[in-house]
This record gives structure tokens, sequence and C-alpha cells, in this order.
């Protein structure tokens, strides 16, 4: 049984991150490889209670208590096969997951919660290096084909589950790379793209078949897919990114979306081009916006050498701790969230909204024209009252807008699926994760909205049990655990 004095014993305690002078001269990865007794204390803080909270917290059900005790007696090979058994890529999910588990945490109730996060990745890596992540092609073959269009992480947990299944799968990419924002979303200081290469040759031995550089709808028609596979399945994310097109100044140079700014920046990090269309080498950023992306831009920026940054957020500064009369466990908390980008400089403003983008005259941005703002719900209608007389300028060269996605990008595909995007900007799909065209199916972010990588994961290998019943149920296929409509809380 668990050690019943673990939390008593151990405070919770995560890994040193790589030093800031270091860490923001190259792209590595800001944790290092914990070390095995730290992550064996960790892992021991967890109590196995009767009813662990965190399988609630998580969209995929990881069986958490069961892992943390089996790090704990040293049993990494038995932790990866139970981590694997409802995740397919705990490698991403350890790093760039914000742990709703953690929030759920029955020891959270009084103390800290469990560094469940860490121990997983720490299980995946352990995973690799002791070489027990191996391919599992499937004994025998259905003779039956899928189409998964978008190799995010919902495209691709959908791609391993159906292949282990006997189904012949192929993965269509429009990028030269699979991995969607994983690949050229992410920065590497989140996640090395060597984590991506690894479950790609783990999956092409599994029969998996990636074709990048074909966008689906112009490269090859919907109606080919349809006549070459016996499913589709659509997972190309919710990259629409939200604009401020009625803000004066909007078509100044140098007022960028976020992921115009991340992506090249990846691309150069990883040596497919020579320098970013857009550097913050030497200029004076603002970036719109207080979330991960955001934080993205932050450390992006910092390893480009911005001469300084400044980070806005509409909210007012959050509480350090969760305000139980308001986030109430095991709900996420609105708390301040600091990221290792935070850490490497830059300063943060709360409570303003961009009013203007100030123009030199000859069509540049030249500063940010911002107010204090309170903002409300009233009958559940987001309002924002700007406080007069609050008006000031900060300088800018750069501005970054990561102020989230507005769902599925308006491409060719949609028309000739026959399928429409909701008032969201998502596709809906029934209780079988199938759109209103028959056989083709949607799962992640293009049926959900920009979410989390585990509701992705979640969704993907929910979708890919309902394809795998459509096609007749030939073979195995793992139980996914079914999402539910929404998290324990929406996380901003």
């Amino acid at each position: 049984m668990p050690d019943p004095n673990g939390f008593l014993r151990y405070e919770r305690q995560l890994p040193k991150r790589r030093p800031v002078p270091v860490r923001i001269r190259d792209w590595q990865e800001v944790y290092p490889p914990a070390g095995e007794e730290l992550i064996r204390d960790q892992a021991t803080r967890c109590m196995d209670c009767g009813i662990p909270f965190c399988h609630e917290g998580c969209p995929l059900g990881n069986r958490i208590p069961d892992w943390n005790d089996l790090v704990r007696t040293g049993a990494w090979e038995a932790a990866a096969e139970s981590l694997h058994a409802t995740n397919n890529f705990p490698e991403f999910t350890g790093r760039l997951c914000p742990a709703p588990c953690e929030a759920a945490c029955v020891l959270g109730i009084a103390d800290d919660a469990v560094t469940i996060k860490q121990v997983e990745v720490e299980i995946a890596n352990h995973a690799f290096d002791l070489g027990y992540v191996k391919a599992q092609p499937p004994a025998t073959r259905s003779g039956k084909s899928v189409a998964v269009v978008g190799s995010g992480p919902a495209g691709m947990a959908a791609a391993q589950q159906l292949a282990r299944a006997g189904h012949t799968v192929t993965v269509f990419e429009r990028d030269d790379r699979i991995g969607g924002l994983l690949r050229y979303g992410i920065p590497d200081f989140k996640l090395e793209k060597e984590r991506i290469d690894a479950r790609m040759a783990q999956m092409a031995a599994e029969g998996v078949e990636f074709r990048t550089g074909v966008n689906v709808g112009v490269d090859i028609s919907a109606e080919q897919l349809r006549a070459q596979y016996d499913a589709v399945l659509l997972t190309c994310g919710a990259l629409a990114g939200r604009d401020t097109t009625g803000t004066p100044g909007r078509a100044l140079n140098g007022v960028h979306l976020a992921m115009d700014h991340l992506v090249p920046a990846n691309r150069v990090a990883a040596g497919l081009q020579p320098a970013p269309e857009i550097d913050a080498a030497g200029k004076h950023v603002v970036i719109i916006g207080g979330g991960d992306t955001g934080a993205d831009c932050l450390g992006v920026a910092h390893r480009q050498g911005a001469a300084n940054v400044i980070q806005l957020d509409q909210y007012p500064l959050p509480s350090d701790t969760r305000i139980a009369g308001l986030h109430p466990w095991p709900t996420w908390p609105v708390i301040l969230r600091n990221y290792p980008a935070h850490e490497e400089g830059g300063e943060r403003v709360f409570g303003v909204a961009v009013q203007e983008f100030v123009d030199d005259g000859a069509g540049n941005v030249v500063a940010v024209r911002i107010a204090e703002v309170v903002v409300e719900r009233i009958n559940g209608v987001r309002t924002v009252t700007i406080t007069p007389g609050s008006e000031r300028d900060l300088r800018a060269d750069l501005v970054l807008l990561a102020i989230g996605f507005e769902g599925t990008e308006k491409q060719p595909l949609l028309e000739q699926f026959g399928v429409t995007r909701n008032p969201r900007g998502a596709i809906d799909a029934d209780q079988t994760w199938q759109t209103s065209a028959p056989g083709v199916f949607v799962a992640g972010d293009m049926h959900r909205g920009a979410s989390l990588i585990v509701w992705a994961i979640a969704e993907g290998r929910a979708a890919a049990a309902a394809i795998h019943t459509y096609l007749g149920a030939y073979g195995e296929l793992p139980a996914p655990v079914r999402p539910t409509s929404q998290p324990l809380a929406a996380i901003r």
C-alpha cells in the first residue's frame, strides 16, 4: 500500500530549472532531467485517497495514484505501462499540460498538491531511456483504411490507436513536418522536437503512413479522400487567431498575430530557415495576452535578444493562492501563473486594454496606447469598462497579439466535405464523433475549440474508438475514457 506518511515526510518540490543566463542563449528545454530520488520522494506524497479526484481533473482519466505508487517502489516499467494505458504521449502532456489533475488533488485541500505532472514526464523519460517504448504493430490487418487530416496530438493519438487495431492509417499534414502546433507552435524550450520524432518512428513501425506537404482540399480533394479511404478523421486544430481588427492602427507595420512570430522562430531553431521574418532582436516588444501563448512569445523574444518586453492582460492581477469562495476545490482556480519565461525578464501589466496602436508617421508602430479597465460579467455578458483619464503610451517596435483563437480556419476542405463551422468556429459532431457528412469524423480543437493537449488526445482516442466501431470493430482497440462535455472549470 502507499506510504501513509509520505506527504508528511516530504514537501512539494520541483527540479531546478536551468539557470536563466544559460538557457536564454539556446532553445533547449528549461527543465533538465530530474534526479530519481527526487521523483520517488514526490510520488511518495500521493495518498492514494479513497476517491482520487485527480482522475476527474484529468480528461484522459490517467491512473495517477497507480503509477505514483509504482514510481515510489521503483517499478518504472510497470509505471510506464500504467501511464500509457490511458495516454499515448505522456512526454508531451507532462511538459505542456497546465495540470488540472493537480488542481483536483485531494492533498491540495490543506497542503501543496502532488507534483503529478513532473512524475508523469519522468516516467515517460525513463520509458524512452530504458527501452520500454516499443512499436506495437497489429497481429492482423482489418482491410479497412482511414485518412487522418491534421497531425497534432488529436490526429496522432487517433492514428496510433487505429493502426494498432489493424486499420491502414494515413496522416495528411499540410506543413512540411508532422506535429501540428506541437511542431511549429510550441517553442523548443518547452518541447524539444526530438520527442515528436521519436513517437513518429514508433508509429511508422506500427504501420502509420505520414504524408507531409499535402493540403487537403487543395492538393487532394475531399472527394478523392472519401473514394480512397473507408473513413476520414478531421483534426485540423483551431488555428484562426483572434485579432483586434477594430483597434485603430492595427494595420501598422510591426503588429502581428502571435503565431506569425512563433512559427518562423521554431523553423529557425530547427535549422529550416536562416532567420525569422519577425525578429524581436533589439526591439521594444509589447505582448497582448496573458496566457500560454503570450508566455511563449515572451520566451522567444528573450532568446531573440529583445531590448525590453511588456506583457499586457485585461484581467486584474490574480491572487497567488486559491480563493475558496470563488474557486473552491477541486475546480480550476484562477491564480497568478508564473511561467519559466517570466523569470527570464520582462514586465507584466494587469487590468489594461489597448486603445490604439500609435503610428510613427511612416506606417510603423511606435507605441501602444493603453487604458486601465474593469472586466465584469453582467447578466452573463462580459463587459469591459475603461477608467477615464487612465490612458498612457508604451513604447513598442513590435506588438504580438496572443489573445486566443476563434476556431478552425476557413479552408476549402470544409466546403468540399460539406461541413460548416458553428458559431464558435468549431465543427459539430454527434455522439459517435461523426460530422454531418457520413463517414467523416472530427476531434480535438477542430471540434472542441482551442483547448488543452490532454483534451486533444482524449478526443482523438475517443474518435478512434468510434471509427473502429464504424468500420466493423475488427480486432482490439484500447477503450477510451469518454471525454465529458466540459472540464471541471474553464481554464483561461
